[in-house]
């Protein structure tokens, strides 16, 4: 099925590598994306990051939205915790609060937020962990688009709580045949090659489906579309994810 959307957005996960932002990588990425989500304290990021972070997004125009992740530095976030929904929601909003006071002391505002790795696919299969989520987010405010896996539980969850959403898809990462993402554990999980990326991504966005790692055809419409800063090679990722994207007429562009 082609996808309805003739436009996406192209975000990232920013503010977790404090050596990219000095070495220049994470600014040199954000010349291909739209929009940016930032570490804001939990798997990673502090108030230097935050504020090194926004400062650049606001230089290339992008929409800044928080990232918040399992309070789990160690594992980057990228371990299942089993956390009490109650304490995922107190976590899930101090960290959208501190990244939205840093945001308006730079003088730009949180426009979406982006749940983070185990947090983030945990919350695609389990209602009350999406649930948290949006209740942590709701005591900042509801005037934000909450961004989930495309086709997942979470989305449901989401638009209940009465949020705007985004269906996300990633052009770096393998599927599964049931739409979750493949997992890190296997080697074949990232796509590293920039053009394999960018066809990806145009398939989301032209056919709406992604071609899962057992061949399959598996359908994924999606309004925004990540690039994980920490791949391999991720700014040339982007500037070709973003370049095949133009040239097939795609309007790529920030999520209203």
């Amino acid at each position: 099925m082609k996808s309805a959307w003739l436009r996406i957005d192209l975000n990232s996960d920013m503010g977790e590598l404090p050596e990219a932002i000095a070495d220049g990588t994470q600014e040199l990425m954000m010349r291909s994306l739209t929009s940016v989500n930032i570490a804001c304290g939990g798997h990673a990021g502090d108030e230097e990051t935050m504020k090194a972070t926004i400062e650049q997004a606001m230089r290339w125009k992008l929409a800044i939205g928080a990232h918040p992740g399992y309070p789990d530095r160690a594992n980057f976030g990228r371990v299942e915790l089993k956390m009490p929904v109650r304490e995922i929601a107190d976590s899930v909003f101090e960290q959208v609060r501190a990244l939205a006071k840093v945001a308006a002391e730079c003088g730009g505002r949180v426009v979406h937020v982006k749940p983070h790795g185990a947090l983030y696919n945990q919350a695609a299969r389990d209602r009350e962990i999406a649930g948290a989520i949006a209740e942590g987010v709701a005591r900042w405010s509801r005037e934000v688009v909450l961004v989930g896996l495309a086709g997942s539980k979470m989305l449901d969850v989401f638009r209940a709580a009465g949020f705007a959403v985004a269906a996300e898809a990633f052009a770096d990462r393998m599927y599964e045949a049931d739409g979750t993402l493949r997992s890190r554990k296997f080697e074949d999980a990232l796509i590293r090659d920039p053009k394999e990326a960018g066809r990806q991504a145009l398939r989301i966005v032209e056919r709406g489906s992604v071609v899962a790692s057992d061949g399959t055809e598996v359908a994924v419409d999606a309004q925004t579309i990540c690039i994980h800063g920490d791949t391999p090679g991720a700014p040339e990722i982007a500037a070709k994810v973003a370049a095949i994207l133009r040239a097939a007429n795609v309007r790529v562009t920030a999520l209203d």
